[in-house]
């Protein structure tokens, strides 16, 4: 077991997909998020590795965007064929020490709905919390995409590059947008420089596919989106402003997104949503997103551990 170093973002981002096909994942965006992650993120990839073949990892660190520093992440992948011989036990107790010893108070943790991770979860002290669905949509079918809804007045909608040299908005609108969220964590407190590593920056953005409702010349929301450079487009999260809600701006912004994607070639779109998160499973069920897989956050408090 050992740190991240150069030369790992290909086989680990190979093995993430290995393991759960339904991400978008990039050697690119798995470099960018060890080596340009925010400082107060303590970021930490560690690695198992057998006759220098990568067998598992696990991505660790403190949440960047809530107000309560104690607040950490520990998300485990280890390959079926290393699986049941300590690997994930010994990735998961390197992860919480190194949590415990930059303060961390709780530890978060998704695993896939599968008896075995809910054994292993139970066997490591985690207890089960809230649970979130993944959903594909196929772009190859001309006719798999709704039409782009028609527009209330004074609402437009443009790409995120259209804030090229001054994205301040946008984090303005991501961060009141966000809180609302279902979720266990609140991301009530990320700044300007951290939003901007964590999805401006960050490798595989899109800000032409990233859509932007605009109502009477105010920001009114955001759609984040990702895309892997070949295939794969990821919705990484929509969120419109209190005052703005009930319009249908989120819908009409992952409609046109999804048909400028389907223009440009790409040919899967995936998304996941907290299952409580009932307004937005609704519209990408309207969109014809399908669920393909289920995850469960688990929860683990540090300050007993020994």
């Amino acid at each position: 077991m050992r740190d991240y170093r150069d030369g790992d973002s290909v086989p680990l981002s190979e093995l993430l997909y290995a393991t759960a096909p339904y991400l978008v994942v990039t050697p690119d965006g798995l470099h960018a998020q060890v080596t340009r992650s925010p400082a107060r993120q303590h970021f930490r990839l560690l690695v198992a590795e057998e006759g220098g073949t990568p067998v598992g990892c696990v991505r660790t660190g403190l949440f960047a965007d809530t107000s309560d520093t104690g607040l950490s992440f520990a998300n485990l992948t280890v390959a079926p064929g290393a699986r049941h011989r300590g690997v994930g036990g010994a990735l998961l107790a390197a992860a919480e020490e190194h949590l415990t010893g930059k303060g961390a108070h709780t530890v978060y943790a998704w695993a896939a709905d599968d008896p075995g991770a809910h054994a292993f979860a139970a066997r490591h002290a985690y207890r089960r919390g809230r649970s979130a669905s993944f959903q594909r949509l196929g772009l190859t079918d001309a006719g798999s995409l709704p039409a782009v809804p028609e527009l209330p007045a004074g609402v437009e909608l443009l790409p995120a590059s259209h804030w090229a040299d001054d994205p301040s908005p946008l984090h303005a609108a991501d961060q009141e947008a966000f809180q609302d969220e279902p979720g266990d964590v609140n991301s009530d407190a990320i700044s300007l420089a951290d939003w901007k590593a964590v999805t401006w920056d960050r490798p595989g953005f899109d800000p032409e596919l990233s859509i932007v409702p605009v109502v009477d010349g105010e920001v009114a929301g955001m759609l984040i989106v990702e895309t892997d450079g070949r295939t794969r487009y990821w919705s990484g999260g929509t969120g419109i402003r209190r005052a703005h809600r009930g319009r249908g701006l989120a819908k009409a912004a992952k409609a046109h997104s999804l048909h400028l994607a389907r223009t440009r070639g790409l040919r899967e779109a995936y998304t996941s949503n907290d299952d409580g998160n009932e307004p937005m499973l609704a519209v990408n069920r309207w969109l014809g997103y399908r669920p393909c897989a289920t995850e469960w956050r688990y929860i683990r408090d540090l300050t007993d551990r020994t």
